[in-house]
């Protein structure tokens, strides 16, 4: 019998779903934060969460409003200094996968969150990279995930701010001591996949009642199906069931309830 479930549900619990057990997972504020929280109270109790502010192995009973939440370090195995944190933990090789959103995404996974328009004449200004410049360069791979629109899904990103692939596709070839980059993005329609030859987005699996023209429409480039399109599992039960209880208590906690 199919559940109820938005579509906002369907892209947390497919992209925790893409968290294994065991994982040492840098977890960026927002949507990847959700999802790998879900992760970690679902089907992956032993994913190491690390956060920017230093907060390893945490446990957070809310879900963070930054990384500088007290939640974050409360429930932590131990805090680090910033520097160890990227010097020794990111840069040293020992994170697995980096979890980023993003404002802006093109087809070559590039991601922007400085400004949107000319660099000089900016019509926004975003909050900036943060952590993600290094995390996307230095982790094994990285999972993205934002909602599907054409604001936000454009052919060639405003300013790249964290690289994917660069321009051509080819921004890491050639350069030591680098992850592999992104290796899914997950959104409210679809998931998405580097093509391994030209490292252009591939839609690789459609979210239940999703169609071909829906992502085609929210994408501001011609986006390319797999050969072999699947269809994503929906939501279960129990799933959905922990998914909105964190949610929930995250309200309530944030409501000073």
């Amino acid at each position: 019998m199919s559940l109820d479930y938005t579509s906002a549900e369907m892209m947390t619990v497919t992209a925790a779903r893409a968290l294994e057990n065991g994982m040492t997972c840098f977890v960026g504020i927002g949507l990847p934060s959700e999802a790998a929280n879900l992760a970690r109270l679902t089907h992956a109790p032993d994913v190491v969460l690390i956060y920017e502010s230093g907060t390893l192995q945490t446990r957070p009973d809310v879900l963070p409003l930054s990384i500088g939440d007290g939640e974050l370090c409360e429930s932590a195995l131990t805090t680090v200094a910033v520097p160890e944190m990227f010097r020794y933990w990111l840069q040293g090789g020992k994170i697995s996968v980096g979890f980023l959103g993003t404002a802006q995404i093109d087809r070559f996974a590039n991601l922007n969150t400085t400004l949107i328009g000319d660099y000089h004449d900016p019509r926004v200004r975003l909050p900036g990279g943060g952590g993600a410049p290094e995390i996307a360069t230095c982790a094994g791979e990285v999972f993205i995930t934002l909602k599907h629109s054409r604001r936000a899904f454009v052919k060639d990103v405003d300013f790249v701010t964290t690289l994917g692939f660069g321009r051509d596709g080819k921004g890491r070839d050639g350069v030591p001591n680098i992850g592999k980059g992104p290796s899914r993005v997950i959104t409210d329609l679809c998931v998405m996949k580097p093509d391994p030859e030209s490292k252009e987005l591939v839609v690789v699996s459609l979210h239940p009642g999703v169609t071909r023209e829906d992502v085609i429409e929210a994408t501001g480039w011609e986006i390319r199906f797999a050969e072999a399109l699947e269809s994503t599992p929906e939501p279960s039960e129990r799933e959905l069931e922990i998914l909105r209880e964190l949610k929930d208590r995250t309200a309530r906690a944030h409501a000073g309830e």
